[in-house]
Order: structure tokens, then C-alpha cells, then sequence
């Protein structure tokens, strides 16, 4: 299937802060060079915030790996897990069309999503609220007819349940996961033939279905502005105390994004303010040291700048915000001295610690004395950041 950014894009994207901070935890996880490797979690959390894949969320996650936005694009296209165009804001709603779903009655959950949705998957309904589309096997086999809703599959369905359920969710209820016929997971549906004192002991539902709905987490979408989820072997804040309507239980209504008001708040501009500005608004940021400041330009010299994205961490998003900020020379960088390099790294650009951990003092020395490195010499033979 040929897949599209969709042609209707928002201007700017940005993370909210709780999610920025966990992004920038994730590339920790991969060895210097491998950061790129960060890329499809950081696109599925940008998902989760928006509801589906932007053009500026894609080239947002790009710049912060350092990959060309093409990189960046051939993910996003590749996998069907990332929607590439909006989505209902309570709920999209994946059918699961393969062999056993399809003959335990699939297609009768279809004919719910076009007559309670859309005509047409991927289109949104009336109210805004919801979108659908069939997929291929999602593993349930077991359960079948199924689908999954945000993170969450709905099992053992019916069109009659089917209907319920989006029923629900409009109403803004956050119906529990899992098997939907009164079964605790995939034990025969004629009853168990072994184990049989298994039902002594365990928890209301099975371990998937238990943790979705003890933090919460069901259909509602990561917005940063929730209390912490810990994975099940957390220790601390096993009950937080609800700080907001994302925090409440999971039987209650659950608010899908921040207000409109904050969300905008959180999404400043991607193009880069003059360097003056840039660096006042950074200097009033008292919590971390504040370095030396290294010299910068007005504008490049006479020849023109340098192409930056020779330097490995340096992508064309990044180039444009250095070029902004006053660096368009590898002999700048060269330069720089330990205290330098200190306030850039707080200061200069939007990912802390970016400059040092990239070592781009090395790589510009090598450049600027005319010596190629390799990184410079796989990025002009593979054509990596050709524009």
C-alpha cells in the first residue's frame, strides 16, 4: 500500500516537557554513533502525544537523533503502526481482518465501524471523535473477532458488543480491555480441562488487562501531563494521588489531551529566532552554569558557510538552528575550549549535552585542516544529508 504524509500538516511540533525529558532518556539506551537506533520509539511517543504522525513531528524526532529527515520518512512510511494521517480523537479503532477473525465474524465489526464511524477507513466520523481501518493478524487468534483501540485489544467481540463499545467511549466512558464474553484470557470457551484450581487467587483480570486498568492507561493517549508510570516491577507510587483528570481511574472519564490553551504552550516554533534573541532567552536560565560564551558571527564569511552536517549529530535542522544562533564555520567550532563547549551545550542548542557527547570540537578540527573523517566521508559517499 502506497503510504502518504497526509497534505493537510500542522506548523510546528514540539514535546511536551515530560515527554522531551523521556526522549532524551531513551537515546541514552544506544551507544555513541548507534543514537539513530532511538528512532521508532520517539516517533511512537510523538503518536501517543498527537494521535498520529506529523511532518514536523517526524523532522522534530530527526533533529534530535541527528538523521536526515528522509531517515526519518522512511520509517514513518514503512511501519503501519504510525498513522500517517489525523485520527479520532477519542478513538481509532483497529479491526483485525486476517483468517480467524474473519470467519468468527470480522467483517460484522466492519459493518459497525462504517455504519457507527465512517463509510471508508481512515475517515474521520462527524463528530471528529472516531476512525477506523482493518489490519492484518494483530495475534489473537485465540479471541477471535478482535481489535485493538489505542494500546489496548478487545476480545471475543460481537457487532452487538462492538457497538457498545463505541458507545461508550463517545460518552466518554473508557470501557475495560481484554476478552469481552465473560472470559479471563484465552482458556477454552467450553471451560477449563486443567488447572483447574486456577481461579483461586488470581486477579480480577488477566495480567495485561489488569495493569491497563490500574494505571489508567487504556485508550487515553501520553500527554505528559500524568503521574509517572511505572512498569510492574516499580516500587515507589504503586496509588499516586490523581493530580488531574488523566490521573483518575480508569472506570472514570479520561480526558484525551491537555486544553487547547496548553497544548499550544507546549509547541513553540521550529525556525530558529536571530542570535541575540536566542541567546538572551537562554542566559535567563539560571539552573544550569553558564559556561563561556563562545564568539559568534552575524553571518557567514565571504565563500559562504561551511555544510555542518559533515560533523556527525549535525542534521539540517540542526545546521539551520546553529546558523541562526552565529556558527557557520568548522574553524568556530575547532576553537572552542572546554568552557566554551560547556556553555554551548547548555545554551546553544535544544538537546543539553548534545555538542560534548558528539565530540564536534574532534570532528571540526579534523574538518577545517582539510582532513576528511569518516563519518564525512560515509555521509558524501552515501549521499546522507544531500539536499
Amino acid at each position: 500500500m502506497l503510504r502518504r504524509l497526509h497534505p493537510d500538516q500542522p506548523d510546528t511540533f514540539a514535546f511536551t516537557p515530560a515527554n522531551q525529558a523521556w526522549a532524551e532518556a531513551q537515546i541514552t539506551k544506544y551507544p555513541e554513533g548507534r543514537q539513530a537506533s532511538a528512532i521508532i520509539p520517539l516517533l511512537w511517543r510523538a503518536q501517543e502525544q498527537e494521535g498520529w504522525l506529523t511532518r514536523p513531528a517526524i523532522e522534530h524526532v530527526s533533529d534530535m537523533l541527528g538523521m536526515a529527515y528522509i531517515r526519518g520518512l522512511e520509517v514513518a512510511s514503512f511501519y503501519f503502526m504510525f498513522q500517517l494521517q489525523p485520527v479520532g480523537s477519542v478513538a481509532h479503532i483497529q479491526v483485525c481482518g486476517t483468517t480467524s477473525c474473519m470467519i468468527c465474524g470480522a467483517e460484522d465489526l466492519v459493518a459497525v465501524c462504517k455504519d457507527k464511524i465512517a463509510t471508508k477507513p481512515h475517515q474521520l466520523s462527524d463528530d471528529g471523535k472516531f476512525s477506523w481501518e482493518e489490519v492484518e493478524c494483530l495475534g489473537s487468534c485465540a479471541n477471535a473477532p478482535m481489535a485493538q483501540i489505542g494500546k489496548d485489544y478487545y476480545e471475543d467481540l460481537t457487532a452487538a458488543r462492538m457497538g457498545e463499545i463505541i458507545d461508550e467511549l463517545a460518552a466518554g466512558q473508557v470501557p475495560t480491555p481484554g476478552p469481552q464474553n465473560g472470559r479471563y484470557a484465552a482458556e477454552p470457551l467450553s471451560g477449563l480441562t486443567s488447572l483447574k484450581d486456577f481461579d483461586s487467587g488470581h486477579t480480577k483480570y488477566n495480567a495485561s488487562v489488569q495493569l491497563a486498568t490500574d494505571i489508567g492507561d487504556t485508550v487515553k493517549r501520553i500527554d505528559g501531563t500524568e503521574v509517572p508510570l511505572l512498569a510492574p516491577w516499580g516500587k515507589a507510587n504503586a496509588s499516586p494521588e490523581p493530580s488531574n483528570a488523566n490521573d483518575a481511574p480508569a472506570s472514570a472519564p479520561v480526558s484525551k489531551a491537555p486544553p487547547k490553551e496548553a497544548k499550544s504552550k507546549a509547541k513553540p516554533k521550529r525556525s530558529a529566532p536571530p542570535a541575540e534573541e536566542k541567546v538572551e532567552a537562554k542566559q535567563t536560565d539560571t539552573a544550569v552554569p553558564a559556561g563561556t560564551k563562545p564568539a559568534l558571527l552575524t553571518e557567514a564569511r565571504a565563500g559562504g558557510a561551511d555544510d555542518l552536517k559533515m560533523i556527525k549529530g549535525i542534521g539540517p535542522g540542526l545546521e539551520k538552528e546553529l546558523n541562526a544562533a552565529g556558527v557557520y564555520h568548522f574553524d568556530q567550532l575547532a576553537s572552542w575550549t572546554p568552557e566554551e563547549v560547556a556553555w554551548a551545550d547548555q545554551h546553544l542548542v535544544r538537546f543539553k549535552g548534545r555538542v560534548s557527547r558528539d565530540n564536534w570540537v574532534t570532528q571540526a578540527q579534523a574538518l577545517a585542516s582539510g582532513t576528511e573523517t569518516e563519518f564525512s566521508q560515509r555521509a558524501k559517499k552515501d549521499g546522507i544529508y544531500k539536499e
